[in-house]
């Protein structure tokens, strides 16, 4: 493909010190980044640079959430292009200056160009555009979206004047007021108020004369805009785009499931593996497919020498100790009511009994509530409290949960475990950085699992037999106790077997499921 591609996406979570990421859709965008990269890809990103990054998560005495400043130095990892622009925001003249950060591939290497406001000559009004992600209001929000798309545009045309502009998700809508070329758009929220819209009162406030280019029906939404003027749309699961489809039936979305990036997740024991007897996966992740030429004694070492990382990370973060010889449950979402982090402790009592059956349970938690999502921080609260209650189950709460303690937890836990309410799951990504490590997952048949699932194979789905209009939370519940005492009986009683799950957890969904089978799909179907 000799087509030039500019990657538009609100949040890029390339590294972990580069503070410009909340979660899956940034850590998405870094991993589609990386394998563009690796193939060769004349492809590079447009994001915001966030001063003060997300947040850094803090929990006081009584386990509440709490929201600090992320420290990092972008000037020390970023390059100063000396590019900048100008846009006009609420009547203000606001320049807007390029940073960029190289990423060397396997093939080659790609460009990403982090967009900043916090410039002298701009008001204080307009220097705060980029200093947090996510931060503020509707009123902020437009604003970001507006440097994002209508100036990320204005940088990258006098920089790389693009064939394609790929807007993942539709903060950065705008640009296709600014820009002439293909437009691709990636949707991946099936939830109707994940999707930003804005009153025409503050669209004119904030946007002037541009306005009249936009078509509002009563207000401006972004993903409508992004839909009504793409060339090409997709959405990020089979399940998903029959979901989105329901809600947009006037469009007609494709299906491009999620992947990660096979050479960032799997961590040092296994890809030492791979390097041995798997030939070329970094450049073609599908040839782990191969993972069943893998010694059961050596796939078991690499997980045992995992599993022990994470336990020192633990130690780190909780100044708790875990056991290397207990079954480990790993949880890391972003703390809010439809991914259901507190379900398996639903029934403590059938929890206890799995915990006094097995010699002790233990479960691993991660994730942030957003800084405005009260029941998210009680839910982080309760989880801490449910700890208190247990005997036999131990449980570690990772505090201000990252892309580094991600790579611990995917790799170290033994089972995934992942249990959305159905239908609120685009995709979900964690669960494949896991089989790329060899962890199985057990999980609601939604999203990617949907597809990636075959029964005790690669893992172990979550009250399959639910019927609509039942209690979802008593059903999938009692599954999930039903489920580890199946699943821990078998990694107790018959290792062998359970390697051969994890060796096919590689085999099949990490040959699968990655960002370079992803990109390749939208080289062909898209591009």
């Amino acid at each position: 493909m000799n087509d030039s591609v500019a990657y538009f996406s609100m949040e890029i979570g390339i590294k972990p010190e580069i503070k410009t990421y909340s979660g899956g859709l940034g850590v998405l965008a870094g991993d589609t980044l990386k394998s563009g990269a690796d193939l060769g890809l004349n492809v590079f990103g447009i994001t915001l640079l966030y001063s003060d990054g997300y947040f850094r998560q803090v929990l006081d005495e009584n386990g509440f959430q709490t929201e600090k400043s992320q420290d990092w130095n972008y000037e020390d990892l970023l390059e100063d292009t000396g590019e900048k622009i100008q846009i006009e925001i609420s009547g203000e003249e606001v320049t807007v200056k390029a940073y960029k950060y190289i990423y060397e591939g396997e093939k080659g290497s790609i460009e990403i160009f982090f967009l900043h406001t916090d410039l002298d000559e701009n008001s204080e009004r307009a220097r705060s555009f980029t200093s947090r992600l996510y931060a503020g209001g509707n009123e902020m929000r437009l604003c970001q979206e507006a440097v994002l798309g209508i100036g990320g545009t204005r940088l990258i045309e006098k920089i790389k004047s693009p064939d394609i502009y790929h807007m993942n998700e539709g903060h950065s809508a705008l640009l296709t007021l600014e820009a002439s070329g293909k437009f691709v758009f990636t949707t991946h929220t099936p939830v109707a108020a994940g999707h930003d819209s804005f009153s025409p009162g503050l669209v004119r406030k904030v946007l002037g004369d541009k306005t009249d280019e936009l078509d509002m029906d009563g207000e401006l939404n972004m993903t409508r805009l992004a839909l009504e003027h793409s060339d090409y749309q997709n959405a990020v699961s089979e399940k998903h785009r029959k979901v989105s489809k329901k809600m947009f039936p006037e469009h007609d979305l494709k299906a491009v499931t999620n992947g990660v990036h096979a050479k960032t997740w799997a961590q040092n024991e296994l890809k030492s593996l791979f390097d041995t007897y798997i030939e070329g996966w970094k450049t073609d992740p599908e040839r782990l497919g191969q993972a069943f030429r893998i010694p059961d004694k050596e796939l078991w070492d690499a997980k045992k020498s995992c599993k022990k990382r994470l336990i020192e990370r633990v130690e780190r973060s909780t100044g708790e100790q875990m056991d290397e010889e207990k079954f480990s449950v790993g949880f890391a979402r972003r703390s809010t009511d439809y991914k259901r982090p507190t379900l398996i402790f639903r029934d403590i009592e059938a929890l206890e009994k799995l915990g006094e059956k097995y010699g002790g349970l233990q479960i691993v938690i991660g994730g942030k509530a957003h800084p405005d999502d009260t029941r998210g921080k009680d839910i982080i609260q309760n989880i801490l409290k449910y700890s208190e209650m247990l005997e036999n189950v131990e449980v570690f709460f990772i505090e201000d949960y990252s892309m580094e303690d991600s790579a611990y937890m995917v790799s170290g836990c033994d089972l995934w475990l992942n249990n959305p309410v159905r239908g609120q799951e685009a995709s979900g990504t964690s669960g494949m950085k896991a089989a790329v490590n060899g962890t199985p997952q057990l999980s609601v048949l939604d999203g990617w699992w949907i597809e990636g699932h075959t029964e005790d194979v690669t893992g172990w789905s979550i009250g399959e037999d639910y019927v609509e209009g039942e209690n979802q939370d008593e059903v999938d519940s009692k599954s999930i106790y039903r489920k580890l005492d199946h699943i821990i009986s078998k990694y107790t009683n018959d290792r062998k077997e359970w390697i051969e799950i994890m060796r096919k957890s590689i085999a099949v969904n990490g040959s699968y499921f990655n960002t370079n089978r992803m990109v390749k799909e939208y080289v062909t179907e898209a591009y």
